[in-house]
Order: C-alpha cells, then sequence, then structure tokens
C-alpha cells in the first residue's frame, strides 16, 4: 500500500480543471493544514525542481493562507512544467469557487486566466518552426 499519502477525505471539497499546453490537472480542494497530493505523492516528491514547487504554493502566497487548504489531484499529460502550471490553474479556480472575493487578487495576478501558449507547429520546407534552411546565393 501507498504510505506516502494517506486517504484523504474530499467529499465536502471544490473541484476544478486547470490546463497548461499538453497537460490537464483535476484538483479537489477543501479547508485543511496546507497538505498537496499530486497523484498520489507529495507535491515536493513530485516535483523536483524548486521553481516549480514555488510555483504550485503561489495562490496561496497571494491570499495569505500558505496552510489553510488542502490538495489533491491528478495530473496527466505534458512535462513537469506544464502539469505545474496546469496545478496552479485549477488550484486558483478552485479557490474563486470557494470564495468569490478572491477572484479580483487572483486575477490580477493573471492566475485564473488559463496560458494558451503552446508549441508552434513545424512547417514543410523549414528545419524548426519558423527556422528555414540556410540560403546559398551561389
Amino acid at each position: 500500500m501507498n504510505e506516502s499519502a494517506p486517504k484523504l477525505d474530499f467529499k465536502d471539497s471544490m473541484y476544478a480543471t486547470g490546463r497548461r499546453k499538453k497537460s490537464i490537472a483535476k484538483i479537489w480542494l477543501k479547508k485543511g493544514s496546507g497538505k498537496i497530493y499530486v497523484n498520489g505523492k507529495n507535491y515536493e516528491d513530485y516535483f523536483k525542481r524548486s521553481n516549480h514547487k514555488m510555483q504550485i504554493l503561489r495562490p496561496f502566497e497571494i491570499i495569505d493562507q500558505a496552510t489553510g487548504y488542502d490538495v489533491r489531484c491528478n495530473v496527466k499529460g505534458g512535462g513537469h512544467t506544464g502539469q505545474a502550471g496546469a496545478l496552479v490553474h485549477g488550484i486558483s479556480k478552485a479557490l474563486v469557487q470557494l470564495d468569490s472575493n478572491l477572484k479580483a487578487t487572483l486575477k490580477k495576478e493573471k492566475l485564473t486566466t488559463r496560458d494558451s501558449r503552446a508549441v508552434e507547429r513545424k512547417k514543410y520546407g523549414h528545419r524548426k518552426a519558423r527556422r528555414s534552411f540556410q540560403f546559398s546565393k551561389r
């Protein structure tokens, strides 16, 4: 049995979905003690890079509730950076559902808006999306 994530009761929680690049995060948020579980693991074990960990805690720091909520989420698709961004988006949306007074604060920091930037597709006749082959006049 997985001992890193104890069975948490999320019956009276808020649900939200966050997206970034190809990643989708399903978030369940409720009042609690600041535990964050990603795919059954503690978020510090799941995300190794410190900037991802800081990014995930950012919505809670903005509203001065660093240890006020418990989060359980399932993340799939994309890489770790996209997954961290999807998590932040979902947490922000769930916080707004829980308390609508936070909407202005989180919207000002652009956390409730989906970051729609994605990888540009490769075009034919080019090496990459915009990089062309070297031009030779002679």
